[in-house]
């Protein structure tokens, strides 16, 4: 493919994308003669809303293995930015969403700031060193033959999981530091030695299991804990009902809306019938059916995304195929770069993983609306090829918790649908509290859509300990697309024509002067 189209699909996946490519701060190591719970800091600056704030950046030093006597130190960045007021209130641990994306990139807003510190620790196997890097899946996650999710391409993508254990191990690391409570453990080191007795933790997504094993394994540290995007124990697995019936509330959604309603009776059966039919090109471009099925899986995790997924399943069953070859690209261009791959596949099973279940017969579902791919890419491939290491039982299961707990969900969430944390985890919280947003998606909605409702829910909450959702009103889905995929395809691919074109014409005018330099020189 032209290098011109690859750059413009990155530039549109990239803005379009929401679960963006992991990036720490910069690289740390452990400090010569450093020992374990050692952290080392020195003033760096933050800036929100123009207004710069005292920040302490530095290095936490912990052991990689606290089960294994003598394991060895690595090292964590860690950040506070310290509060506006001169008496603050107990701080923020930020724990952000995963695994395998950094928790150094949170910016708080000032109204957070105005009576908290914002305390950033560094998630192990990502922000620190070692960094758990898989060149060797990120090239397989590509897939092999004309479909991500068959057989052979799930096979090979199964044999680069066990490669890369294989390549982290032989490089000294112990996969057996890389789960949840390790990294709880992470996060108390850094409270105790920045010298706070109880602090706050504000978590997203993958973050919110992280808080939930927190308040099991410390609840006397914990004052209060609002959790965004709630994932339950065993939810880092995607179901293929559950994802089809989340596709089934958009349809109803859209026979709400007028227009959306005019355009798509059934945007289910739209889905459904284009999934089943999937072509294999477009205009000489492979259409891969599982890449299109990913894609379509995580822009549908925020209502600012998922219209343009029905955009083009809408014009695909209409014949114009060009949205669907854009998507297919796409995932070549994001996907491989998306997260630490060590981290993400290290900490997912030993939280996750059942040795009794057969994830590829139970995920593998032909006739499905759209199906859980993300489930079938992951859980169908390295089961039996990365080490079965997994965490105590006791934190693979919902507990009881006394902790202050705000759980807060949309209705529209793909990737922590509301109903789990409704039914699995609120009654196991005798102070909990469930908040569901109607209409909106995952974590981006809950920051984007109702700023000023977001402000009032958490800051009364860590204020008070009683959240005051009062402010948030009912948003109807928005199904319009102004410039969608298949426009953006079209445009694409018409650069790519006129670039052709227009060194076609160089090379013609090149060659017509050299030959005409030596029809002059013959005549002379």
């Amino acid at each position: 493919m032209p290098k011109s189209v690859q750059i413009a699909i990155s530039i549109v996946t990239l803005l379009t994308l929401l679960l963006t490519a992991c990036s720490a701060e910069k690289p740390v190591t452990v400090p010569e003669g450093a020992q374990a719970g050692d952290l080392i800091l020195e003033p760096c600056t933050f800036e929100a809303e123009k207004v710069k704030y005292a920040v302490d950046c530095g290095t936490l030093v912990v052991p990689e293995n606290r089960n294994k006597p003598g394991s060895r130190l690595i090292a964590i960045p860690v950040k506070r930015i310290h509060s506006s007021s001169p008496n603050p209130a107990e701080p923020i641990f930020q724990l952000d969403g995963g695994p395998g994306a950094s928790n150094m990139d949170f910016e708080p807003p000032s109204w957070l700031l105005a009576n908290h510190d914002v305390v950033l620790v560094g998630y192990r196997g990502v922000d620190g060193t070692p960094k758990l890097d898989c060149p060797m899946f990120a090239k397989a996650i590509k897939g092999r033959g004309d479909d991500l999710l068959s057989t052979e391409s799930l096979d090979a993508i199964g044999k680069a999981a066990g490669d890369c254990a294989a390549h982290l191990q032989s490089e000294g690391v112990d996969l057996a530091g890389y789960t949840i409570p390790e990294v709880v453990e992470d996060m108390e080191s850094a409270r105790d030695a920045l010298g706070y007795e109880r602090i706050n933790l504000l978590s997203e997504s993958y973050g919110t299991r992280v808080a939930q094993i927190y308040a099991t394994m410390h609840p006397e540290r914990l004052l209060y804990s609002a959790m965004i995007g709630v994932n339950p124990p065993g939810h880092f697995l995607w179901l293929p009902e559950t994802v089809d019936s989340q596709v089934e509330y958009y349809a109803e959604l859209c026979r709400q809306d007028a227009e959306c309603g005019a355009r798509m009776p059934d945007l289910a059966a739209t889905m459904h019938h284009v999934n089943q039919s999937l072509p294999s090109r477009w205009m000489g471009i492979p259409i891969n059916p599982g890449k299109v099925k990913m894609i379509a899986f995580v822009l549908l995790y925020h209502r600012s995304t998922a219209p343009l997924i029905f955009d083009t399943y809408l014009a695909a069953e209409q014949g114009d195929l060009s949205g669907l070859a854009l998507m297919s690209m796409a995932y070549d261009l994001i996907m491989p770069n998306m997260m630490t791959w060590g981290e993400f596949l290290a900490l997912g099973s030993s939280a996750d993983f059942d040795p009794g279940r057969d994830y590829r017969a139970e995920l593998t579902t032909p006739d499905a609306t759209l199906g859980a791919p993300m489930s079938l890419l992951i859980w169908g491939s390295a089961p039996g090829h990365w080490p079965s290491i997994t965490m105590a039982d006791e934190y693979r299961r919902v507990q009881p918790s006394d902790v202050e707990t705000l759980l807060i969900s949309g209705s529209i969430d793909f990737s922590t649908p509301a109903q789990f944390a409704e039914q699995e985890l609120l009654p196991s919280l005798s102070r909990g509290k469930h908040v569901v947003i109607a209409e909106q998606g995952h974590t981006s909605d809950f920051w984007q859509f109702q700023p000023k409702a977001t402000e009032r829910l958490l800051t009364s909450f860590y204020d008070t300990g009683v959240a005051d959702d009062s402010l948030f009103t009912y948003e109807p889905m928005d199904f319009h697309v102004g410039r969608g995929f298949p426009a953006l395809a079209k445009i694409g691919l018409g650069v790519v024509v006129a670039l052709v074109l227009l060194v076609g014409v160089v090379i013609w005018l090149v060659v017509r002067k050299i030959s005409r330099r030596r029809a002059t020189k013959v005549a002379a």
